[in-house]
């Protein structure tokens, strides 16, 4: 349950960051879906998946008024579904410091990199389709990735610290039963 609460979370993190600070980029997209797939299995990670493809297109025209074009959100549709299983494949079996830590550089790594990419081949942004036009379209997307590995680690990080404390809780409580207290 508390899988989809931290979707939920970034879905709204998401109108917040739009609506109030733009510029900022932090946002719990990347840590929900990292979370969701360490905790739960490949069957449900489609109400996640649902759930953004929803919000891009919400966010697309209601909040910023462009057209939407599905075409555009293909590659993030895909990522969405590649953090949920990068999510599943690094910290499903087993979570520790160094496996959380990877998944918080390499979500938004592989988000920076792809995202980046597409839109200096798309040249919706008027860079040049040369190699010093891919540097500065990468370039200008270092201070959004900069916000991404941050609100991607300290979002991971809480919410496994919060399951790691409501399962010790969960603990002392069942300990307190059978020691009848």
């Amino acid at each position: 349950m508390f899988a989809y609460v931290l979707v939920l979370l970034g879905v709204l993190s998401r109108y917040l960051v739009a609506s109030h600070v733009p510029w900022l980029n932090f946002t719990a997209v990347g840590a929900s879906l990292l979370f969701f797939g360490a905790r739960r299995s490949w069957r449900e990670m489609l109400l996640p998946l649902a759930a953004l493809m929803a919000s891009d297109f919400c966010l697309t025209t209601y909040v910023y008024h462009y057209a939407f074009r599905w075409q555009d959100y293909v590659t993030t549709w895909v990522w969405y579904a590649m953090a949920m299983a990068l999510g599943q494949i690094l910290l499903h079996a087993k979570t520790n410091f160094v496996r959380g830590a990877a998944a918080a550089i390499l979500g938004p790594t592989s988000f920076f990199l792809v995202s980046n990419f597409m839109v200096w081949s798309s040249g919706f942004n008027g860079y040049a389709h040369t190699a010093a036009g891919l540097a500065i379209c990468y370039v200008a997307g270092l201070p959004f990735y900069r916000n991404d590995v941050l609100s991607t680690s300290l979002v991971l990080a809480a919410a496994f610290g919060v399951e790691a404390l409501l399962r010790q809780r969960g603990a002392v409580r069942a300990h307190e039963a059978l020691a009848g207290k």
